[in-house]
């Protein structure tokens, strides 16, 4: 077995989408469920090498979609940006239409 990267984990949230379903499947088996390689082959219907080799695509092809677009490093710095605003906010003394707008942003960027 291989070892897992969390980061891919977020990456197939972020682009799982993008995937073949059977990639995605196997990812989400793999990744979201903790399944081993035996056990997504017997629910799928494919060799375990066969599992390992599309668990390894799909991870592939996600790193590809984050290298070429990037979207989720932006996301990411967007949502430590707007984390520190929020604890400045509440640290500070500030208008509330500021403190509105910051309160706003902060839901805007963790909504899912």
């Amino acid at each position: 077995m291989f070892e897992k990267n969390l980061n891919i984990g977020y990456l197939l949230d972020f682009y799982g989408d993008l995937l073949s379903e059977r990639k995605r499947s196997a990812m989400e088996m793999y990744y979201n469920e903790d399944l081993s390689l035996a056990e997504i082959s017997q629910e799928i219907g494919i060799s375990r090498q066969g599992v390992h080799e599309t668990i390894k695509k799909a991870e592939e092809e996600l790193l590809f979609f984050e290298e070429k677009l990037g979207l989720a490093k932006r996301l990411k710095q967007v949502e430590n940006l707007a984390d520190k605003l929020s604890a400045l906010s509440c640290e500070h003394e500030l208008p509330k239409d500021i403190k509105d707008t910051i309160e706003l942003l902060t839901q805007a960027v963790r909504q899912d």
